[in-house]
């Protein structure tokens, strides 16, 4: 039975949620020797596969392989969401967007939420936020001490730079810098040779498809370039060596990828340097997703928090005494505005993702096919102009606008999710189990799989049009 639709008209009234926390701190001075500085380095909209530590063969990342040298690489982990305010707030609060309330792109979560900046205060840490660390000006309202929305990699290079050497603090530091790299718009000109690099195979191969290919690369690249500065400006400012963290908030604003639940949109970088405590040039198989960020902290930082969050720390795959963490990974996805009025929900094991689509009637349509921006989506229309003779094009095309309501993957056999395996008979008892499971959790979470906006149908293109 499907849920019952509900639209921006209708006011979602939900309990407050009441998140206990306790901190329990040792002496001052021991306190103070354990903790570490804390540097959280965030791309934004960067896809997992693209790097070289993950496989990547179209660019070289020399910082962060750099990076993943002198740390731990996660190959499994996942954002909470896949858009930038759901995503990000998931990462500050611990608690997936149902939860916290920060379901749809641009919102923010209830004032009832506690959030990490708050907790590492209270912990005795200095916190810090530069460029994009939460979304938009929503950032002022997760309780850092210092910040500076400037999301540029040139004003960044310039604020931080000036932040640290006139810094006069004598608490352990909490800096997050969010750089505002590789999303829209890309640049005009890019290094990266567009006749030579590999497509990923959900991406029509089309001569505008990968011009804008290679300008997303070129800003891994410049983001990359950063890193390697931040690493050595952090090191020569801080008291000790840092534990750096290195993720993104979602994959790149491609379609299959950004606003979408396939691991193109859900799997990112993390990889975590911290010396003495990480074992260097080592990879972990552990399943994390972002929520887990916030609980992982603040073991690190001395303190201890409750159960009532979704996320759960991962400290001891960071110091090698594990390699699993979750044998479940869940996502969900509620649109982004009225330019993406769709609904998917997922549940990841080991091998398998099933991925619910409760309004299939819903048209899929995103930033890209709605705007087709010469600074980003252009190349769309290549695909919906080869798409009226070329059949590949044209499963390509259908597939991004329109989803059935199960999909089924087999990720050790199809790890790009291109055959969905919802009919296949053989795995029916398997599907089956799943859904229950996932929406058993949705009932935990509270998701009443609330649709924000007028939906833009599947039936009816010719309604498919940018709307503010």
């Amino acid at each position: 039975m499907k849920p019952k639709m509900k639209f921006k008209q209708f006011k979602y009234i939900s309990a407050l949620l009441v998140l206990g926390i306790t901190l329990f701190l040792q002496s001052c001075a021991t306190k103070i020797e354990q903790q570490p500085d804390i540097v959280v380095y965030l791309a934004d909209d960067l896809s997992a596969a693209d790097l070289p530590i993950y496989g990547g063969i179209n660019i070289q990342t020399p910082a962060i392989s750099q990076l993943a040298a002198d740390g731990l690489v996660f190959n499994r982990a996942f954002v909470a969401s896949p858009s930038c305010a759901p995503s990000r707030a998931a990462l500050l609060t611990g608690l997936m967007p149902a939860r916290n309330g920060a379901e749809e792109n641009h919102s923010f979560p209830r004032e009832s939420i506690l959030r990490l900046p708050r907790i590492l205060n209270q912990l005795g840490y200095q916190t810090a936020a530069f460029g994009k660390v939460a979304h938009r000006r929503d950032a002022i309202k997760y309780g850092f001490e210092t910040i500076n929305l400037k999301k540029d990699i040139p004003e960044l290079r310039k604020n931080v730079r000036k932040f640290l050497e006139e810094r006069n603090d004598d608490r352990p530091l909490a800096l997050f810098v969010g750089v505002s790299d590789p999303h829209v718009p890309w640049p005009n000109d890019a290094t990266v040779d567009p006749n030579r690099m590999t497509l990923p195979p959900k991406l029509l191969d089309t001569p505008r498809t990968r011009i804008q290919r290679s300008r997303y690369l070129q800003e891994v690249k410049d983001l990359d370039a950063y890193l390697g500065e931040l690493r050595k400006l952090t090191k020569h400012h801080l008291s000790k060596e840092p534990m750096f963290v290195f993720s993104s908030d979602h994959g790149a604003q491609f379609p299959f990828g950004k606003w979408t639940l396939y691991d193109e949109g859900t799997r990112v970088p993390l990889v975590v340097t911290w010396k003495g405590k990480v074992k260097a040039g080592t990879r972990s198989n552990a399943m994390v997703s972002w929520i887990d960020i916030l609980p992982t902290l603040i073991e690190v930082a001395g303190g201890e928090v409750s159960k009532d969050l979704d996320g759960r720390s991962f400290a001891a795959a960071l110091r090698g005494e594990t390699d699993s963490h979750r044998d479940r990974i869940f996502t969900t996805h509620s649109g982004d505005k009225k330019m993406n009025v769709y609904l998917s929900r997922s549940i990841r094991t080991e091998r398998y993702k099933l991925i619910f689509n409760p309004y299939p009637e819903f048209a899929f349509t995103t930033h890209v096919d709605l705007l087709l921006r010469e600074t980003s989506g252009d190349y769309f229309k290549e695909w919906l102009e080869k798409s009226k003779t070329d059949t590949k094009a044209a499963k390509l095309v259908m597939g991004h606008h329109g989803r059935p309501e199960l999909e089924l993957y087999d990720l050790k056999e199809d790890p790009y999710e291109q055959m969905n395996l919802a009919t296949n008979p053989e795995l029916a008892q398997l599907q089956r189990e799943l859904l229950t499971e996932l929406k058993a959790w949705l009932k935990l979470q509270e998701d009443a799989l609330t649709v924000f906006h007028e939906p833009l149908m599947l039936k009816a293109p010719e309604t498919w049009v940018p709307r503010k």
